[in-house]
């Protein structure tokens, strides 16, 4: 029996959800995540490469990044942090930290 998507599946489909709203086309370049446990609770560590054309919406999304709200099926996101941000051609690459916590 399939428990569905997992947390980092879960998180890209938010985050380009997200960036839908605010009208950025926004690729995922890369998408890693490690298992994560504190005394208390159980979670995975992502760690993403996003990418996207530069603009004023751009700059504005990747600004309020840390404190946006995402949804995730029995998941939390519980900190996102902006890791950098590189003008790479024509397009910025942002990488993204990322620490979800299982909800149960």
């Amino acid at each position: 029996m399939s428990r569905g998507p997992d947390a980092g599946t879960l998180l890209e489909r938010a985050l380009l959800r997200h960036a839908a709203v605010a009208q950025i086309d926004l690729s995922i370049v890369s998408a890693a995540w490690t298992r994560w446990a504190s005394a208390t609770f159980v979670g995975a560590r992502h760690d993403l490469l996003l990418t996207a054309a530069p603009s004023p919406a751009l700059d504005n999304w990747i600004a309020d990044l840390p404190e946006a709200d995402f949804t995730l099926r029995r998941h939390l996101v519980a900190e996102l942090t902006v890791e950098s941000r590189t003008r790479v051609g024509d397009r910025i690459e942002v990488r993204i930290g990322v620490l979800t916590v299982e909800d149960r």
